[in-house]
């Protein structure tokens, strides 16, 4: 047997926002991932990826969000140093909410849900990494009732451990991730369906 979504046996089938209708969510592009040991494998393509749907979104005139991290001073995203400054190309312009967190959900003690309002916002969520923030993000914006969408590509992780001792690879742990959040969380698709 195929195997089938959550969201497409109740009839749900995912489709791509209007930018009309929808906020771009970036979350934690900060610097603390291009080096060091939350280096991630693919950042660059990332990046790229999201770079494009950024440029489409502010064209279109799309509510834009940027959330990062604030670790404390001398910590990983400190915020005052370089690690926790926002990558270059995704640097936050004029105009745009920069909202601040401390925890793996964007929601948790910030003013996210406020920024994007009520039940039934079509949201769409990318950013580091795909198994932490990103997930726990997306899993909490089903409690609010946004409808969201996470552009698969604009998201990158790193390798992990696995309980048996060997290494789960990015790439698997990535896949495994988003495949999880369609099954009932979100629509899943790439940067090119933001841009066709």
């Amino acid at each position: 047997m195929t195997p089938r979504t959550l969201l497409s046996l109740a009839g749900h089938e995912p489709k791509l926002p209007l930018w009309s209708d929808a906020a771009l969510v970036l979350i934690d592009y900060q610097n603390e991932y291009l080096a060091g040991p939350l280096q991630l494998p693919e950042a660059a393509k990332a990046i790229a990826a999201a770079e494009r749907v950024l440029l489409a979104a502010r064209i279109r005139g799309a509510r834009i969000i940027h959330v990062l991290h604030k670790g404390t001073a001398g910590s990983l995203f400190d915020r005052a140093a370089w690690g926790g400054e926002p990558i270059d190309p995704l640097k936050p312009e004029a105009g745009e909410a920069v909202v601040e967190k401390s925890a793996p959900s964007s929601f948790f003690e910030t003013d996210l849900a406020e920024r994007l309002g009520g039940a039934g916002t079509s949201v769409v969520f990318m950013g580091f990494m795909t198994h932490m923030c990103v997930s726990t993000t997306v899993r909490a914006a089903l409690d609010y009732g946004y409808v969201s969408t996470v552009v698969a590509d604009a998201c990158a992780t790193r390798d992990l451990p696995s309980s048996d001792g060997g290494t789960i690879p990015a790439a698997v742990l990535h896949a495994a991730e988003l495949a999880a959040l369609s099954d009932r969380f979100a629509g899943i698709f790439s940067a090119a369906d933001f841009l066709g």
